[in-house]
């Protein structure tokens, strides 16, 4: 980390890895920020110094979650100026993203971004070279990379406890956006845009599947995807539920990301040569051979710096550590690669092979 100093009323000087890191949200268009922001507000691993929003309805939506009014900006690039802050977290458009790291990357901004990394391949990267010539830390936020159950999941397949995994099977959804209410409509408007989302459900829920086939399989070596329109009606724009098969030259990965389900799903379940594991947010169920017993894993619970996205990124600009697994900016580079290679498969009606040039 740069070596700055501030001076404190003591008149004692201390590095800035010991002052508290400032951060601003930009943007209340993401239903994620509701969420996050009202605890942002009452204080944390870092300071709140500024909300950039010009509409006067989300505004006030922050205003009920404690945001102090002198922290609101019309226009964030007066923010990034006037408020300094170390971090930014964008909750806006994917298509936006590029935007956002094109005005902070080279005042030394870190960047936060709710799924998927970018809208586009083109945008992933560029945000990567962007990222890597001005040195500053870009992730990508998913809830359930703060779950212990996700990890427990992976270490014990990492294990061998079940054999060598072959074969993932996971399912991402909900019965579809809301679009009721300020939190929701301007959610909606652009999550149903082909052009500002990247695409429908395949875009919403596919990135999940993507990043829990790299974590486990790696790259895999072609992208098949099938969608429907179900309901039009709702959704004129976009497809509202999506099938990604991943090939592997020993595995599978066969996933589903749906606007239409009856109920909310973000599961796997991991298969091995020996047995099998089943992963929800509220924990893990593993069953070996054919008739074992099904056993639930003990959970431990995630230190402090790797259960809470602003308290990880704090840790790591402090420490000066690599973003690593689920949120690190090279892996999410490689799902918006599965998500266009996705997209092909869809045009074309067939299997695409990876890397994409």
């Amino acid at each position: 980390m740069r070596a700055l100093w501030i001076l404190l009323l003591t008149g004692s000087l201390l590095p800035l890895s010991a002052a508290r890191l400032r951060i601003a949200v930009v943007g209340l268009v993401h239903s994620h920020v509701w969420h996050y922001l009202g605890e942002m507000a009452a204080g944390g691993p870092a300071e709140l110094v500024g909300v950039a929003e010009s509409n006067p309805e989300l505004v006030a939506e922050a205003r009920k979650l404690g945001v102090r009014q002198e922290l609101f900006f019309d226009d964030y690039h007066r923010l990034l100026d006037q408020a300094k802050p170390d971090i930014v977290w964008a909750f806006v458009e994917n298509n936006r993203h590029l935007e956002i790291v094109q005005a902070c990357a080279p005042k030394g901004i870190h960047v936060i971004f709710e799924k998927p990394l970018a809208a586009t391949l083109a945008g992933a990267r560029e945000i990567q070279r962007l990222a890597k010539k001005h040195h500053i830390y870009v992730m990508t936020n998913y809830q359930m990379a703060w779950w212990p159950s996700n990890y427990a999941a992976k270490q014990k397949a990492d294990s061998g406890a079940i054999g060598r995994v072959w074969r993932l099977r996971g399912i991402v959804g909900h019965g579809g956006p809301g679009s009721r209410g300020p939190r929701s409509k301007y959610f909606f408007a652009w999550l149903t845009d082909p052009v500002r989302n990247g695409g429908g459900a395949l875009i919403d829920f596919g990135c999940y599947n993507a990043l829990w086939s790299l974590w486990y399989l790696g790259k895999p070596e072609k992208v098949y995807a099938h969608v429907n329109h179900l309901r039009p009606q709702t959704f004129p724009k976009v497809e509202d539920n999506s099938t990604l098969v991943l090939s592997y030259k020993n595995g599978v990965g066969i996933f589903e990301g749906s606007w239409d389900l009856p109920r909310s799903f973000q599961d796997l379940e991991v298969f091995g040569l020996k047995g099998s594991l089943y992963m929800t947010r509220r924990g893990v169920k593993m069953r070996l051979g054919r008739r074992g017993p099904e056993e639930d894993l003990p959970l431990e619970p995630l230190p402090p710096e790797r259960a809470d996205p602003v308290a990880y990124i704090v840790d790591v600009v402090r420490n000066r550590r690599p973003l690593s697994g689920l949120v690190a900016l090279d892996m999410n580079v490689d799902v918006v690669e599965i998500l266009e290679a996705a997209k092909r498969s869809v045009a074309t009606g067939a299997a695409v092979k990876l890397p994409l040039p």
